[in-house]
């Protein structure tokens, strides 16, 4: 390469990276506050508040099922702590300037992906782009060309392309039954695309280890299924939660995924009409390409898909149906007997422990949802985890935590999947090639 040439590629980086910085929502003096409750009552009314003012974004709930993290900016604080003041709700700072906590981790991902050129990846190292996703993902059936298969399945609003991949163990026999993992829905939570990264790596890496989970199933694994959002949090504003296509309201842009599905959809409890609010719900059911694509996803292997699987953070939680009501399904002991395989098991190796249950009981209601969807559709297990706590405010936690939280977690996922593999076991013979 001629300098000349080298110069000019040096300084398109240079003001890349430049427009990058300017255009990235650095939070100065934005505060977490943890709000915490005593029964259920107040804990109703937290949410009820948080609500009401779509300017407080409510990061998680504490596994105690007692209190709301909220990050609030500098002008909403006073009004914030008048509130609670009035209602007598207890509160702690837990964070008074979130943006250097957010700084530090974007140069500390920043350098580590320095040391790799892509395709190549290190899941443990950083958290990647969708475009950086996409390019690992396309060379991995150069590399395994007989057990990864990569198929575009659609477009996001803003035409990115929206990819799955497909593992098998290269025996040849078509039709298996699946297993369908996706991860993203909610833009900012981003230690579940590096999971499912994790989970892609473990299946290709290591096929003798993994070949009861491999043998009569294939796993199907889409890193990011809000990829617009999710490149959004990268590039402009670290706690963008909902999907990038323009609503209704000129104010505010984006739907929340996981209460666009079209079963249930609708119910004001465990959604919203409001396209200020985080859990808006869209104009009307799959009315956002990418929850188009997963139903897509969903209905072409609808003779095929047994376990779905839907990937989120933070809580520590494996969410079966049913979100929209606190009533369970006939089938409710063949879902715990899953999910509770996967709680054990992570409660045995770390000694983490994960609540199962429906999400209006552990949570709130969560019309709408993407797990709901596929099991109504006739999918058997179908579940929402809720991946543990990272970082100094548990929400995001920073790439030296990615090791941690990705490993202990698959032992969750793979022990629900030896589950639903000896459950729902498949005679070979119709198999064949």
């Amino acid at each position: 390469m001629s300098s000349l040439k080298h110069f000019a590629l040096l300084l398109l980086a240079l003001l890349l990276q430049s427009v990058g910085l300017l255009a990235w929502q650095d939070y100065k003096d934005y505060k977490v506050f943890e709000l915490q409750a005593h029964d259920a009552g107040q804990l109703k009314m937290l949410r009820q508040l948080a609500r009401e003012k779509p300017h407080w974004d409510i990061l998680g709930s504490r596994r105690t099922h007692n209190g709301l993290r909220v990050l609030v900016s500098p002008t909403q604080v006073d009004d914030l702590l008048a509130l609670l003041q009035e209602k007598q709700l207890e509160h702690q700072l837990l964070l008074d300037d979130i943006s250097e906590l957010l700084l530090a981790q974007r140069e500390e991902n920043r350098r580590s992906k320095l040391r790799l050129q892509l395709p190549q990846i290190d899941v443990f190292g950083a958290f990647y782009t969708h475009t950086e996703i996409n390019a690992y993902l396309d060379s991995l059936p150069q590399r395994f060309p007989r057990r990864a298969l990569v198929k575009q399945f659609g477009w996001s609003y803003e035409r990115r392309p929206l990819k799955l991949l497909t593992i098998s163990n290269g025996d040849g026999r078509s039709n298996k039954p699946v297993i369908f993992i996706d991860a993203a829905m909610h833009a900012r939570e981003w230690i579940a695309p590096s999971l499912a990264l994790y989970i892609i790596q473990e299946l290709l890496e290591k096929p003798e280890e993994h070949a009861e989970l491999l043998k009569d199933y294939d796993w199907i694994i889409m890193p990011v299924v809000n990829a617009d959002g999710y490149e959004y949090t990268h590039t402009d504003s670290r706690y963008w939660r909902k999907t990038r296509k323009p609503t209704s309201d000129p104010n505010n842009t984006g739907t929340d995924l996981n209460r666009n599905f079209g079963y249930m959809w609708g119910q004001d409890d465990g959604s919203s009409s409001d396209p200020a609010e985080e859990i808006y719900r869209g104009e009307h059911a799959f009315d956002q390409p990418e929850s188009q694509v997963v139903r897509d996803v969903l209905l072409t292997y609808s003779d095929r898909l047994t376990f779905y699987l839907s990937l989120h953070s933070y809580g520590n939680y494996l969410l079966l149906p049913w979100g929209h009501t606190s009533e369970l399904p006939d089938t409710w002991r063949d879902l715990h007997e899953v999910g509770k395989a996967g709680a054990d098991a992570i409660k045995a190796a770390t000694g983490t422990d994960y609540s199962v249950g429906c999400s209006t009981t552990l949570l709130y209601e969560a019309a709408g949802a993407s797990d709901d969807y596929a099991f109504n559709a006739g999918f058997p297990i179908s579940f929402t985890m809720e991946l543990p706590a990272g970082g100094q405010n548990y929400f995001d936690p920073p790439p030296s935590d990615i090791d941690r939280l990705v490993k202990e977690t698959w032992i969750g996922i793979r022990a629900m999947a030896q589950k639903v593999v000896r459950k729902y076991p498949i005679d070979a013979r119709s198999n064949a090639p």
